[in-house]
């Protein structure tokens, strides 16, 4: 659904993205991650047609940006960092306007109107002028506008920028039922939203890319290790905790064993695997043996957080860092 091939965009001297090259399937949701200036938004400029690039190509449903703008338009839908509205128009007259816009036929303006406005949850301030609403519902007003045309891809940039925790629940929700449907690149500061949202992560910095695979693959793979936590209880009486500690060290294939609490009779400790060891199986073993319960055993993967401080710095100190499966594609 979006191809891009070599994409590199200068300005004077300054390379804002250099040589990148990425792919997009119908129907996923793809976070797209990067420090400030690290060319995100220049890149969903290109994509937009609103920038033409400078060395390489990219092409929206089939459409080449530069040789069928006026196509690409048609079928994407955009909401950038700042909303495209109207301060002196009312709301269900922006969205008329903006459908018109959009070639939606006057026939079926009201009620792809409507539509939106439920989807948005914006249906109580239909009739307020734009210019009177909180920064929370202009920004839900101009990702109405971005849907209203039925897309076949959104370009979303900081979509819940001003919203509270509430109304960021609310437009996760929308987004996971545009997926399928829609192919969706969604450009956030907050990293849980792309947890929660997204099926993969495209991580760029100093205009180049540093990542593209799944939230998991990459922990995996910076881990390298297996790591998880722990939780053991006495059947009678309270485990002495040094004693459930070197037990567990002793597993083959532990690197370290970390107590991380202990509260009526629980003791948690985290436990790192070698490189490349699998340890589950022989902790839940051990434990047993020794006549404890077992209440807790789950991976602990790093996250979203720890996986972009560390790619986006491996970057900035110019090492290579590991490529992913799908990067190496």
């Amino acid at each position: 659904m979006i191809k891009v091939e070599g994409l590199t965009k200068r300005y004077a001297r300054t390379v804002a993205v250099d040589n990148i090259s990425f792919e997009v399937e119908k129907g996923q949701i793809v976070g797209f991650l990067g420090p400030n200036g690290a060319g995100k938004t220049t890149t969903m400029r290109v994509l937009t047609c609103f920038l033409p690039p400078t060395a390489g190509t990219a092409s929206v449903a089939g459409f080449d940006v530069q040789e069928h703008p006026i196509e690409v338009k048609r079928r994407i839908g955009y909401l950038p960092e700042s909303p495209p509205v109207y301060p002196e128009m009312e709301v269900t007259e922006y969205l008329e306007f903006t459908g018109k816009l959009k070639g939606i036929p006057s026939a079926d303006i009201k009620k792809r109107v409507d539509e939106v406005l439920g989807r948005c949850a914006i249906g109580d301030v239909r009739d307020k002028l734009i210019g009177k609403l909180s920064k929370g519902y202009r920004q839900r007003v101009g990702l109405a506008q971005a849907i209203i045309h039925n897309p076949d891809v959104l370009i979303l940039d900081e979509p819940t920028s001003g919203l509270d925790p509430k109304q960021i629940i609310e437009i996760r929700e929308l987004l996971k039922s545009l997926a399928g449907n829609h192919t969706i690149i969604l450009s956030t500061h907050i990293l849980s939203e792309v947890e929660h949202s997204c099926e993969r992560v495209i991580i760029i910095s100093q205009g180049k890319l540093v990542a593209i695979d799944s939230v998991a693959n990459l922990t995996n793979r910076l881990r390298g290790s297996e790591s998880v936590a722990l939780e053991v209880e006495a059947a009678a009486g309270s485990p002495n905790p040094s004693d459930v500690q070197v037990r567990l060290e002793q597993v083959a294939g532990v690197r370290s064993v970390v107590m991380k609490d202990s509260k009526d009779g629980r003791l948690t400790f985290e436990v790192e695997s070698l490189q490349g060891r699998q340890i589950r199986a022989d902790l839940a073993r051990s434990v047993v043996n020794a006549g404890w319960n077992l209440s807790e055993l789950r991976p602990v993967g790093l996250s979203l957080e720890d996986v972009f401080l560390q790619l986006t710095a491996a970057e900035k100190k110019g090492e290579a860092p590991a490529e992913s499966e799908a990067a190496k594609q």
